[in-house]
């Protein structure tokens, strides 16, 4: 073998000469180092070093904060016999990444997808865990923590009821942010809510995992806190919810309270005005028509929330999240049948309903899982509807001010349907 034979080809090649087979490794590892480059971030190591030179074309890469995805870098280093030149076919994927948003990282993928994964798997069985640890606990070396947990639950019951206890630095914790961009949920103000007064915010749809009121409502990461300045918000739950060990200290961290009559007096009668209810009012059994592409709400014969609102004095403000129901798919059963009617009667004894739903595969897009569809949560807060104080309140005022609500709340769902992915032939249905 002849030394010459390993060294780059030189100017004085007949201009048709194809570069040999170890110039071509040189050109393809390159090109495909450079690519990886590109989709992940910078080591430690070249983080701040200056940009390399082009490749063999003498292009550079361009100095955007854009990224494009390695296939394409590779595909452009295929070499000779490509249908399109490896000039040409940088410059093309060049010029797709100028025109489209940034790509995100590997890395923060996946940090979406754990974040969006701890709140299904927080939301079902974080309650039962502690609960059947605490009990499983009392026949182990280790009895005296749930003895002592026990004391403190009875000593701490009516905590939830008296504002619970709220700590801000876990409702803006990044993983917050994660979940926030995995769907992603976005939070739209319409309107002003001045804070020298209350307010009682009606929330639709449940769905089957209200991430849209707690994204919005029970963190900070959409920004609530300024766009509406000086209001605080206290999401509402289930009171057994509150009964849990350890998860009821998960759900008062964030803010949330007992929907009961004692707890949404407490909030509403404190001195310092700009306390915001957020209620789901549909509540369990609206998640039974958690219908991907379905607006159906229970709402004709739910009155409770506003004769709070009149009690109080309190503006009542409609509240709809658009794709709350398209985040995972759901089974739904005819209201004569037997399966319906286990759902409501179990419902009525547990104060939930059980659901039947799946997601997509926390590794695999086409397997069955429980990782939500990234779907876009839109949440619209509509304008408050000025409501007087009445301490007993009559039932003409209670339906007065609950036809107000649902025409405002149909007038809502309406003006942004489109905008949020909605055809406009659909509209609301209230049972």
């Amino acid at each position: 073998m002849h030394m010459h034979s390993l060294q780059p080809p030189s100017s004085a090649q007949r201009p048709g000469a194809s570069p040999n087979r170890l110039t071509l490794s040189v050109q393809r590892s390159f090109w495909r180092l450079l690519a990886l480059r590109i989709q992940g971030s910078p080591s430690p190591h070249t983080r701040n070093r200056p940009a390399a030179p082009g490749g063999p074309e003498g292009l550079v890469p361009p100095a955007r904060k854009t990224s494009c995805s390695a296939q394409t870098f590779l595909d452009c280093a295929r070499g000779p016999g490509a249908p399109v030149g490896r000039g040409q076919r940088l410059r093309q994927a060049s010029a797709q990444t100028s025109r489209g948003p940034t790509m995100k990282s590997v890395q923060k993928q996946w940090l979406e997808v754990v974040g969006a994964y701890q709140y299904v798997l927080t939301f079902l069985f974080l309650g039962p865990f502690f609960s059947l640890l605490i009990f499983f606990l009392l026949f182990t070396s280790f009895w005296w923590v749930s003895v002592l947990y026990l004391v403190w639950l009875c000593l701490d019951w009516d905590t939830p009821k008296q504002g619970g206890r709220r700590f801000e630095w876990i409702r803006n914790l990044a993983m917050w942010r994660h979940v926030r961009d995995y769907y992603p949920v976005k939070l739209v103000k319409t309107a002003e809510l001045p804070p020298d007064r209350n307010y009682v915010l009606s929330v639709h749809p449940h769905g089957i995992m209200c991430v849209g009121a707690f994204c919005n409502f029970s963190t900070d990461v959409t920004g609530f806190s300024k766009k509406f300045p000086g209001i605080q918000t206290s999401m509402t739950g289930l009171g057994v919810l509150f009964h849990l060990p350890v998860y009821r200290e998960y759900l008062m961290s964030y803010g949330l309270r007992p929907v009961s009559r004692q707890s949404l007096d407490f909030i509403l009668s404190q001195p310092q005005r700009g306390q915001a209810v957020i209620i789901m009012v549909g509540g369990a059994q609206e998640s039974l028509y958690a219908v991907p592409g379905k607006h159906c709400l229970i709402l004709r014969n739910r009155k409770g929330f506003v004769r709070l609102a009149l009690r109080h004095g309190a503006s009542l403000v409609p509240v709809y999240s658009f794709g709350e129901n398209d985040i995972f798919k759901f089974k739904a059963f005819a209201t004569n049948s037997w399966q319906y009617l286990c759902q409501i009667t179990f419902k009525r004894i547990m104060g939930f309903s059980p659901c039947i739903f799946w997601g997509q595969g926390l590794f695999s897009a086409n397997s069955w899982g429980l990782l939500p569809f990234a779907r876009p949560i839109t949440t619209v807060v509509g304008r408050p509807i000025p409501v007087p104080q009445r301490l007993d309140p009559t039932e003409e005022e209670v339906d007065h001010y609950h036809m107000l609500f649902m025409e405002a709340l149909e007038q809502l769902f309406e003006d942004h349907k489109e905008s949020c992915g909605v055809p406009a032939s659909t509209h609301l249905t209230f049972i």
